[in-house]
C-alpha cells in the first residue's frame, strides 16, 4: 500500500515538476524575445532604410507599456 501512494506521489511530483519547467522556459523564452529579439529587428529596420516602420514599432511598444504598466522600475 505504501508503495502505491509513492509512485503516485513520485507521478504527481513528477508532473508538477514538468509543467513548472514548461512555464519557466516559456517565460524565459518571451524575456529573450523582448530583450534581444525586438531591439535586434529594430536596428536591422533601419539599416534596411525602413525608419518609419522601425519608428512606428517603437511606439506601438512604448505605448503598449505605458498601458500596461510592464515597466522594470
Amino acid at each position: 500500500m505504501l508503495t502505491i501512494i509513492f509512485a503516485v506521489a513520485l507521478i504527481w511530483v513528477t508532473f508538477k515538476l514538468l509543467i513548472f519547467g514548461i512555464k519557466a522556459a516559456w517565460g524565459l523564452a518571451k524575456l529573450v524575445c523582448t530583450i534581444l529579439l525586438l531591439p535586434l529587428v529594430l536596428i536591422g529596420l533601419c539599416f534596411a532604410g525602413l525608419m518609419y516602420v522601425a519608428l512606428g514599432i517603437l511606439i506601438i511598444a512604448a505605448i503598449f507599456l505605458l498601458i500596461t504598466g510592464v515597466l522594470f522600475a
